[in-house]
């Protein structure tokens, strides 16, 4: 794993455009594994800027996030397809039939996740998996105690997941209490990781999720069972971080790493 703290949370967040543009760039076909919230708007945006003004090419490379609301049509200004195409897709030349999300108005909810996870295959799965993480450590909607080696599936929100994205909704009790997510074991099949995390509200969970046991009370903690992982955050978020010292050094004076300095 490595861990590379920036000074703000915009010199990490341009890191972690930089990383997805340059495999872009290499790869044209990329298979993206993508997430949603606000630090994540800052990143398409960055990558919005990049396809305007560098012309960073979309236009053969495909999408998959990590989750959707149950109940909520692609219209809904909720929905995360409406989240998708309002701060990505509609702003770059991605194909839409190339860009995938769990279908929150299935009629199957117990087989979507069946379909989504041979959607995936189908496409030569996930290279580049791109992640957050909750407050309570959880990665897409992958709340506390989920396997290690779930699949896509529906999944029951927690009451603090409640609490914290209800405040989009109006009113607020109208937020789905359930929702499709890939699964832990999902996400750690993508060829690489690249985890975003900014902010002080981010410190102790980000620490126990990347220095801290492999538990499922923190499922962000699976990461480190991955032999491609990137942590991305800035110096806020990185302040209860044990090993800070070396990571800075990391950052500094590895080779992979020049060209990003």
């Amino acid at each position: 794993m490595e861990v590379v703290i920036r000074p703000t949370e915009a010199d990490a967040v341009r890191l972690t455009a930089a990383i997805l543009a340059d495999d872009l760039r290499k790869n044209p076909e990329m298979v993206f594994g993508l997430a949603t919230g606000a630090t994540m708007e800052a990143v398409y945006a960055e990558l919005t800027r990049l396809h305007r003004e560098e012309g960073l090419d979309f236009s053969t490379a495909k999408t998959f996030n990590l989750d959707e609301y149950i109940g909520l049509p692609a219209d809904d200004k909720n929905s995360y397809r409406y989240y998708m195409n309002k701060h990505l897709f509609n702003n770059i030349n991605i194909k839409m039939a190339n860009t995938h999300l769990p279908n929150g108005m299935t009629d199957d909810i117990k087989g979507e996740g069946a379909r989504y996870e041979a959607a995936i295959k189908a496409a030569g799965g996930v290279d580049l998996q791109l992640l957050g993480i909750g407050q309570d450590g959880h990665i897409g909607f992958n709340e506390p105690l989920s396997s290690l080696a779930s699949r896509t599936r529906d999944k029951s929100l927690t009451p603090a997941t409640f609490r914290q994205n209800s405040i989009y909704f109006d009113p607020p009790e109208s937020m789905p209490l359930r929702a499709f997510t890939m699964g832990v074991g999902t996400i750690l099949d993508a060829r690489k990781l690249v985890m975003l995390v900014t902010g002080e509200r981010k410190a102790d969970i980000l620490a126990k999720a990347v220095e801290g046991p492999v538990s499922s009370m923190v499922t962000a903690s699976a990461i480190q069972f991955h032999n491609n992982v990137t942590v991305i955050v800035d110096e806020a978020a990185a302040s209860k971080l044990q090993g800070k010292e070396y990571y800075y050094w990391n950052f500094n004076h590895a080779p992979e790493w020049e060209k990003y300095r």
